[in-house]
């Protein structure tokens, strides 16, 4: 780790307390910082508040919110559900995959994007959905969704 990422890294442990029940948030905190979880942050989380470093694994294995890999500044989320699958979001993952270069669990090699299929996110009124980073937009057609992915 450089001493910037070290950094970053001791200011999540100084906000957080420092026992076992703050595993979750500790982890959700570096998540947001890094945009993934690296071994080392997990290593020095596993310290810090006291748990074995299975456990600090286990947690961020079992959630699906949780990356062990680097994700791009830019998370792009197509929803797959009934709603938004009858009304074309399978095209919009293919216009995603094709314009960006990328395909479905991929980042891309400068870290700007990752894209991710997701179950239904309950805006079935708006289908299809596509998330960009946090912000919903509803009743995408495929032709606007690289657009509004590259806005971020």
């Amino acid at each position: 780790m450089t001493t910037a990422e070290k950094t970053k890294l001791k200011k999540i442990f100084d906000r957080n307390p420092k026992n076992p029940q703050a595993l979750i948030t500790v982890l959700q905190d570096i998540q947001k910082e890094f945009r993934y979880l690296p071994c080392d942050a997990m290593s020095e989380a596993a310290k810090q508040l006291g748990v074995p470093l299975s456990k600090v694994f286990s947690a961020s294995t079992f959630y699906n919110a949780f990356s062990l890999k680097p994700r791009g500044e830019t998370i792009i989320r197509i929803c797959q559900g009934t709603a938004c699958h009858i009304n074309g979001a399978d095209l919009m993952v293919e216009q995603l995959e094709t314009e960006l270069n990328l395909k479905v669990g991929e980042t891309s090699t400068d870290l700007k994007f990752t894209i991710e299929v997701v179950n239904c996110v309950g805006a079935c009124a708006m289908a299809p959905v596509l998330i960009v980073n946090e912000t919903y937009h509803g009743n995408v057609r495929c032709d606007r969704a690289v657009g509004l992915a590259k806005k971020g």
